[in-house]
């Protein structure tokens, strides 16, 4: 059982990788468009701050809240997309906290989803808002809240130009910033992550801990993809980098995107060449090979505790497990 197999796809959704609107990029220049849409009451307006956005939940499952925009507060504005009815959805970014103050009104239930957005590893803690909130959103609603919490954190950290340092002007819907003494033109940036689950032959899979995580917190290797550097390569550059095994043949397998703050993860199974392990003591506070047996029971018992379900590590791991596993961080 230590080989996987070459036909194998990951079990269960990847819980961000999910949408249910078109993001109408024709329409982000049309200056016509955007007004008659924002002038529209059908319109549906999602107010974020510092990536903490308002949800109502019940029984189990979550939605965003949004506003008309005529309720909405003044803030950035970004487009996010068109639904198959053909209503728009923008994001409004403010610098109040929510929940917002009046007039805005509040429908009944509403609660405040905090979405962490500065974070600087892929695993961090802080982070565990979103994981929460992600899994609980049905398509549509996860999908709007990943748009809309990735642009906001890249407009807040890029309102210079990275040429002349002058102040730049948001244009197209919220996907573009122009420097008005120089011209350039500046998108939004994603990053992109490997994340691996390695095996070896022996039917078992390697898992580690990272230095800021507490006792029994677990999960595969991950590392960002250098320039010059393909995926594979980094694959194999951040598995021995972290813990001296040597890999091949990674096998992608899917992605998600990952707004902390602008991160696109790339999932991968790779094959242990050598399985002595030697951990950068930076990197990595411990980590050890597991077989299936071992994990199951491990988990069972609480001796390890995984990432949670609307992460791609938590798809790896179970794919690779071959069934869902209980409890999470």
């Amino acid at each position: 059982m230590g080989d996987v197999p070459h036909d194998q796809t990951l079990l269960g959704p990847l819980l961000l990788a999910r949408g249910g609107v078109d993001r109408a990029a024709l329409h982000r220049n049309d200056e016509a468009w955007l007004k008659t849409a924002w002038a529209d009451p059908a319109t549906r307006v999602l107010v974020i701050n510092d990536g903490n956005t308002l949800i109502r939940r019940h029984n189990g499952t979550a939605e965003l809240v949004f506003l008309a925009p005529n309720e909405a507060p003044a803030g950035h504005r970004y487009l996010l997309g068109v639904d198959p009815d053909g209503v728009a959805y923008f994001a409004v970014a403010v610098t109040t906290p929510l929940p917002l103050p009046d007039p805005v009104p509040l429908p009944q239930g509403t609660e405040v989803a905090e979405v962490v957005q500065d974070v600087p590893d892929w695993a961090d803690v802080a982070s565990e808002g979103l994981r929460r909130a992600g899994a609980a959103l049905g398509d549509r609603d996860a999908g709007l809240l990943v748009n809309a919490v990735a642009l906001e954190a890249w407009h807040a950290t890029h309102e210079h130009c990275p040429r002349c340092g002058a102040r730049t002007d948001i244009v197209a819907g919220g996907h573009m910033r122009v420097c008005p003494s120089d011209g350039s033109q500046h998108f939004p940036r994603v990053d992109p992550a490997v994340i691996m689950l390695v095996h070896d032959g022996d039917d078992r899979c390697l898992l580690a801990r990272g230095p800021q995580w507490p006792e029994g917190r677990f999960s595969v290797l991950a590392g960002f993809v250098e320039p010059g550097e393909s995926l594979e390569q980094a694959v194999a550059r951040e598995v021995f980098e972290e813990v001296g095994v040597t890999v091949a043949t990674p096998r992608y397998l899917g992605s998600q995107p990952w707004p902390f703050p602008r991160s696109l993860m790339l999932g991968f199974f790779a094959q242990a060449t050598s399985t002595e392990i030697k951990v950068d003591p930076d990197e990595i506070a411990e980590a050890m090979w597991l077989t299936r047996a071992e994990l199951g029971a491990a988990v069972e018992n609480g001796d390890i505790r995984l990432p949670p379900g609307v992460s791609i590590a938590r798809r790896l791991i179970e794919t690779w497990y071959g069934s869902y596993l209980p409890g999470d961080w």
